[in-house]
């Protein structure tokens, strides 16, 4: 569903000129393609058609959400097992074709699954640069979102980062948030809007918990995170040098060294240009280690 309505939305925002469906089950790859391929004349005149690895030949960005689904039971490290078995056999199939292309990665756990991936990649000779994880630009928007309502403003004038793991240990960095040019709190202050202790609280769980509140309504999520993968793709293609809380490889985080993780990152056509470090808290930095102690000791788990 995550890549299926990737490529609605590409077609929708009319990101490109082609698009490729491919998937283990070719039927539901030319099913997949034939129904977005219909929404193609009340939207952006794209070309879409399901395909094979070599069909990749020239592409510049190719979005990985292959993976396995978690079985009733099954422990998270059996499943990021079972989806890095996935993954060592279709990074190499994808880069054998596109050896120039920008890999987005959009499996679950995604920052390990980035980590992967760039691992692989780094056989073929490409950069950890050029291997971008969705990350938490989900969970950036569920925030600015919910902060916006909170204060009436549209979302895209909140301005404020979700870094971290793209899961539990995620940090939402409530001492950097700004409406305009102005701290949240102030604003708040200025507007008579409340912004206490409760507030923030409630404001955190929803973000953090919004992926378990959804799976149990419906049972995926896919819309945000298809919405999301289709602006990073444009993101890519027009070399817009936008800044996202995107999963990559990095050297060094508080003190831990290579893991993958999201930081906000200056992004552009040919992936990973700069990563930005923020001015946290006492707090904030502290979340920020023990998030990325998290994601390292997954990753230790499959290497």
């Amino acid at each position: 569903m995550v890549g299926a309505t990737a490529a609605y939305a590409i077609v929708m925002k009319g990101v490109g000129r082609e698009i490729v469906l491919i998937d283990k089950n070719t039927d539901r790859a030319e099913a997949e393609a034939q129904d977005i391929l219909h929404a193609v004349p009340f939207a952006e005149p794209l070309r879409i058609r399901a395909g094979r690895f070599e069909d990749l030949s020239g592409c510049r960005v190719v979005i990985l959400a292959a993976g396995v689904s978690q079985k009733p039971g099954e422990s998270r490290r059996d499943l990021q097992k079972r989806n890095a078995a996935v993954f060592e056999q279709i990074v190499p199939s994808v880069l054998k074709h596109a050896s120039h292309a920008v890999l987005v990665v959009a499996t679950n756990p995604v920052d390990i699954m980035t980590h992967l991936t760039a691992v692989f990649a780094k056989q073929f000779g490409v950069p950890g640069s050029r291997v971008i994880g969705s990350g938490t630009m989900l969970d950036t928007a569920r925030f600015r979102s919910l902060i916006g309502r909170q204060t009436g403003v549209d979302p895209q004038h909140v301005h404020g980062y979700v870094i971290g793991e793209h899961g539990d240990s995620e940090v939402l960095t409530w001492s950097l948030t700004t409406i305009g040019a102005m701290h949240l709190a102030e604003y708040c202050r200025q507007q008579n809007i409340p912004l206490d202790e409760n507030v923030r609280q409630d404001i955190d769980r929803r973000v953090r918990n919004a992926a378990y509140s959804i799976i149990q309504g419906k049972g995926a999520t896919y819309y945000g995170i298809g919405s999301a993968l289709a602006k990073l793709a444009d993101v890519i293609l027009h070399d817009q040098r936008s800044i996202l809380t995107v999963s990559t490889p990095i050297p060094d985080v508080s003190g831990i060294t290579d893991v993958s993780l999201s930081l906000p990152h200056l992004v552009g056509g040919n992936g990973i240009y700069a990563a930005l470090p923020l001015p946290l808290d006492d707090s904030e930095a502290q979340a920020l280690y023990e998030s990325a102690s998290v994601v390292k000791e997954a990753i230790q788990e499959l290497t």
